[in-house]
């Protein structure tokens, strides 16, 4: 047997009779399908740089400049309240909303990696049509061209790491998403810093330097396999074993294959996977990934920290370059939970992840918002210590969502859909995603200006509510084969009592018995190894 990932906890089906190895294919195509997260990173990075740029805010928001800079008898929780900037921001992720049912249909018809490359291709052109911006109107045609590549870009590579990714290591390599993400972020905020210094056009240059990793990704897809799920899917059977052979560095896939292909053909009993996504076996998926796990990954407050952080930096005596310093910290961080998560999410499993850092962005939140009560609103700067005590608790709730709802946000919900509704439910997933993501955008100054520190509270509850939703709900899908992970809900104390109400129910337990007795029954394997 190849060395690497052949035994696994599976409960049923062939899972235990996986051979394959890391192999140097395997590895290329992770690292450039994964790179797709720094698309959305470099967004996320350059769009909250840019906004706090002179430059950029005497060209297209004067009031927002003029009150930043004027000595205003206003709270410090109001200045930035301008609901024509955030749509600078939010376009974005509506525009990535609505992509992502275009997305679905890519996906499914033409595979993961067609989508990857559309989505390079849109935004390449949205960070040119931002670098050229003369107005507030191309400056928002630009962000709907970024969110459609973001949409598309989100929607496949999650889906891509998962199905090319052994089960062994599924978490990890889905993971990489996340750490591309935060590496974009990183690198944003670095460009930032120079491009600050550049006047009248820095901000240009930012803008438009989103045409590099769009063109590096597009490139980099042309080499990229697409994964044997996805082609079984339309009916590409010889080069799905060819790939799957390649990938997995063995000639003995037959236990995985016999999967892919009876999880196909139940894919292609279905009719209206989006309508399927409504039937009662499915409430599960629909429940936890596709409504629920996306949703509260936005309402953790991870914005409002990304946002706030600055003021506070300003206070520890960094000056003008407030924005740098803090962006670059909370991004490290953000880098840092990413790599603890990689490297624990296999061993400890998911649930541990969650729990852990519900509790300690709880705490987190919960002293931010205490210090502010006290401290802060006034017109007057923070102590050095009261401003140290706040960097801590911010850099504690940034690493903990790094190797948590951060990460595990889209790795969880891209496990749980069976083949036959995948592309569907995970267009479903970053379309919650990016509606939550724009609703936090667009509303969290106005809620800040008239919540102030209460808005740090209304999060911390909004963990309490999440941490629970997955303790109860959320079954353990560490090391469990893709294409049985729908089997843990006909065990789990509370959705065995919804999924067996289904019509359809028998069915889908006869591929159980189906599964279990083939995991009886070795299957034959090639007697080559690559």
């Amino acid at each position: 047997m190849a060395g690497g990932f052949a035994g696994v906890e599976a409960g049923a089906g062939r899972a235990e009779q996986y051979e394959g190895r890391i192999t140097p294919y395997f590895i290329l195509a992770c690292i450039v399908g994964s790179f797709g997260g720094s698309l959305f990173g470099y967004d996320l990075g350059v769009s909250s740089g840019v906004t706090s740029m002179d430059d950029f805010l005497i060209k297209f928001f004067p009031d927002v400049y003029n009150r930043k800079h004027a000595h205003l008898h206003e709270t410090d929780y109001c200045k930035y309240d301008n609901q024509v900037l955030t749509l600078f921001t939010s376009s974005l992720y509506f525009a990535g909303l609505v992509s992502t049912f275009g997305a679905s249909y890519v996906t499914k018809r033409h595979g993961r990696r067609g989508s990857i490359m559309v989505g390079a291709v849109s935004f390449f052109l949205g960070g040119a049509v931002n670098a050229a911006a003369m107005n507030v109107a191309m400056l928002i045609v630009g962000r709907v061209l970024l969110g459609i590549g973001i949409g598309f870009g989100n929607q496949a590579v999650p889906l891509y790491l998962s199905e090319i990714a052994p089960c062994k290591i599924r978490g990890a390599v889905n993971q990489l998403f996340q750490l591309t993400t935060c590496l974009g972020i990183l690198v944003a905020n670095v460009i930032n810093y120079f491009t600050d210094r550049i006047h009248p056009w820095g901000w240009r240059l930012s803008l438009g330097l989103a045409m590099g990793p769009a063109t590096a990704i597009f490139v980099g897809a042309l080499f990229l396999p697409e994964t044997p799920n996805s082609l079984v899917e339309r009916g590409r059977l010889d080069e799905a074993r060819r790939v799957l052979e390649k990938v997995r560095g063995t000639h003995k896939v037959d236990a995985e294959f016999e999967d892919l292909k009876e999880a196909s053909e139940a894919a292609r009993a279905v009719r209206g996977t989006f309508r399927n996504l409504l039937a009662v076996r499915n409430r599960p998926q629909l429940i936890l990934g596709a409504l629920g796990i996306p949703a509260f990954q936005q309402l953790s407050g991870m914005n409002s920290i990304l946002f706030y952080s600055p003021v506070i930096f300003q206070s520890l005596g960094f000056g003008s370059s407030a924005a740098l310093y803090s962006s670059i910290i909370t991004g490290s961080m953000l880098v840092v939970g990413a790599l603890v998560s990689m490297v624990v999410v296999d061993r400890l499993g998911r649930r541990v992840l969650f729990m852990e850092a519900g509790v300690q962005m709880i705490v987190s939140m919960v002293v931010v918002a205490t210090i502010l009560a006290l401290k802060f609103g006034h017109g007057e700067e923070l102590s050095k210590g009261v401003s140290t005590v706040l960097v801590v608790a911010i850099c504690m709730f940034v690493v903990a969502y790094g190797w948590s709802w951060g990460p595990l946000g889209w790795l969880v919900p891209s496990e749980l859909f069976p083949l036959e509704m995948r592309s569907a439910g995970q267009s479903v997933v970053v379309c919650v995603n990016l509606f939550w993501t724009a609703a936090v955008a667009q509303c969290f100054l106005a809620a800040m200006c008239h919540l102030r520190w209460g808005v740090f509270i209304l999060f911390a509850a909004l963990i309490v509510v999440m941490s629970i939703f997955v303790i109860l709900l959320l079954p353990e899908t560490k090391q469990v084969p893709i294409e049985e992970i729908w089997l843990l809900f006909d065990k789990h104390w509370y959705w065995k009592r919804i999924v067996t109400k289904d019509p359809k129910y028998q069915g889908h337990h006869q591929r159980q018995e189906i599964a279990a007795a083939a995991a009886v029954k070795p299957v034959a394997t090639s007697e080559s190894d690559a």
